[in-house]
This record gives structure tokens, C-alpha cells and sequence, in this order.
């Protein structure tokens, strides 16, 4: 099973690796709750792109005796602790640090470094500055291969129709880390102009809270997909119009179809068809079928359809 999502998880993980490192070498020598607040973000954010990332290979392995569906939900269980991580890892953690420090505000400390004495503030914004320029570069590659698969449509729209949640993980991280350091960035800049140490906590519960609303959302989505959501309305429609327009078929009674992973649907029909056909012609009309239905989408993998009068139950099954 090919995922677009590789190439954009693997520019997150190497740009919140050394955000992450710079954050943290920024926050202990002047002592900003926000960078550290920031730091451990990243540090969150790298272990999810891994997880993401064993998530992606482990759906990838072939259907067997106990699981004959194969394991493609894999990869909705790991968004899933995914999102569950920012929620705790991140936005928790953040918003406890910038409690403490606006109760016990401490300004800045200037950093001392190979014998000169660099004022904290420029510390912290140089670093600062880094970080959004790098994370700039991961969503810019998430963004590209995002609209690459969805398409012509708003990002909201597009997320909620998204079954691939490895792609729309990283691009909701990426989205939040650039508004945390836009935040992390204006309470060091005020803590320090207006002489404010506790601006610099109400920037850590700032971002903390950012998360926590990006992870909610998270947890819905793939919360959906975990118990089993249905294909694209689109390719539903396209579905029972070429139920519809096959000869034989008097009524579509039912279409069910649901993901089993990213690129993987399972389609399930009931059909009434007409009394005067052969068994043999059932037999023809069901592969016809069954090779169109593929043919329209390739993420269709497995047809069942179910032969059975309107309203009554099933007279005969087919597949």
C-alpha cells in the first residue's frame, strides 16, 4: 500500500529533531518556559512522525489466517496514540509550565557562551526565527503533497474527507507548531520590552492550549476512522450508477462500503435482480461487476454483493 504521506513525515521528523535541539539549548541558558514550553513540542512531534511512520509499515503487511482484512487500521491506531501524545505530551505540559511561570515570573537570563555574554532575547529569537524558517519548509512539503491527493478543495474540507490520517497528522502539527512559535515568539519579545516575565508564561499556556484544540481535533478524526467510516460520497454515487446501469439489476437495495485502510475499500451490495435470469447470468452479470467497480476506483480491493428481492430477504449471495 503506497503512502503519499512518507516524504512530508520524513521533513517533519528532521526539522523538529533540530528545532528541538536549538529550543532547548535556548531555554536552559535564559531560562524561557516558552522555548523549553516549545522544546518538548518538538520532542513530541519527532516521536509522532516515527510512530507515523511504524504505523504506515505495519499497515502495509498482507492479510492473513487472523487477520483476513489485512492491516490497514494499523495506521488509524497510531494516529490515534498520535494525537492522544500531543494532547498530553504537548498541550498539558505546556500549559502547566506557563502556569508556573506566571505565578513565579523570572526575567530572562543573558547566555554566556565561549566567554562572551549574548542577551537572552536575541538568544531566543534567533532560535526562534530558525524554527519557524524549518518548520515553514516541513508544511510547505505537507501542504504540496496534501493538495497533490485531495485536489481542489479547502483544507477543512479536504482533512474531514481525508482517510489517509498520517498526511493530514503531519500537516495539523506542522499548522500548530507555526502558530505555537508565532505565539512563543511574541511573549519573549513582550516578557522582555514591557518588562513582563509572566508574558512569557501566558505564551507557554498559549501554545499548550493550540495543541490541545489541534489534538482534540485529531482524536475525532481518527476516532472515525478507527470504528469504520464509509467511502467518499462521490465514489458511493459512481457505485450505484454503474450498479444502476447494469442490465439485470432492477434495484439497488443497499450500498455499504468502508474503509479498511487509506487505500483500502470494501464494497458490499445488495441488489434485486430480475427473476428470469440464469444462475449463469448471475454468475456473469457479479463479475462484470466486480471488474468495473475496481476499475473505477483502485482503492476498491474486496466486492461482495448480495442477490436479494426488494424488501424481502436474501434469496440467493453471489461475489
Amino acid at each position: 500500500m503506497a503512502h503519499e504521506s512518507t516524504g512530508a513525515i520524513y521533513a517533519a521528523a528532521g526539522a523538529n529533531l533540530a528545532i528541538a535541539a536549538a529550543k532547548f539549548v535556548g531555554g536552559f541558558f535564559t531560562g524561557s518556559t516558552a522555548m523549553i514550553a516549545e522544546g518538548v513540542h518538538s520532542v513530541v512531534d519527532t516521536l509522532n512522525q516515527i510512530l507515523l511512520l511504524v504505523g504506515i509499515k505495519r499497515s502495509e503487511k498482507p492479510a492473513d489466517a487472523r487477520h483476513p482484512f489485512g492491516y490497514g487500521r494499523e495506521i488509524y491506531f497510531y494516529a490515534f496514540v498520535v494525537a492522544l501524545m500531543i494532547f498530553l505530551g504537548g498541550g498539558l505540559f505546556a500549559i502547566y509550565e506557563g502556569y508556573e511561570r506566571v505565578w513565579h515570573p523570572e526575567p530572562d537570563k543573558d547566555a554566556h557562551l565561549f566567554g562572551y555574554t549574548i542577551p537572552g532575547l536575541w538568544v531566543n529569537l534567533g532560535i526562534l526565527g530558525f524554527a519557524i524558517l524549518a518548520e515553514g519548509y516541513s508544511f510547505s512539503v505537507a501542504m504540496r503533497e496534501f493538495w497533490a491527493e485531495k485536489g481542489q478543495r479547502t483544507a477543512l474540507h479536504a482533512i474531514r474527507r481525508s482517510k489517509d490520517p498520517s498526511l493530514f497528522t503531519v500537516l495539523a502539527e506542522d499548522t500548530a507548531a507555526l502558530i505555537g512559535l508565532v505565539i512563543a515568539f511574541a511573549g519573549v519579545l513582550l516578557s522582555h520590552s514591557l518588562e513582563m516575565p509572566a508574558l512569557d508564561g501566558a505564551a507557554s499556556i498559549g501554545i499548550g492550549l493550540v495543541l490541545v484544540g489541534m489534538a482534540i481535533f485529531l482524536m475525532v478524526e481518527t476516532h472515525g476512522l478507527l470504528i469504520g467510516e464509509a467511502a467518499d460520497p462521490e465514489l458511493v454515487k459512481a457505485i450505484e450508477e454503474i450498479v444502476r446501469d447494469e442490465p439485470g439489476v432492477m434495484h439497488v437495495n443497499e450500498v455499504l462500503t468502508q474503509h479498511l485502510g487509506p487505500r483500502d475499500i470494501l464494497v458490499n451490495l445488495s441488489l434485486d435482480m430480475a427473476d428470469d435470469l440464469s444462475a449463469g447470468a448471475v454468475e456473469e452479470t457479479v463479475s462484470r461487476l466486480d471488474k468495473a467497480l475496481k476499475a473505477r476506483a483502485q482503492d476498491v480491493k474486496r466486492v461482495f454483493i448480495e442477490i436479494q428481492s426488494k424488501g424481502d430477504g436474501a434469496r440467493k449471495v453471489a461475489a
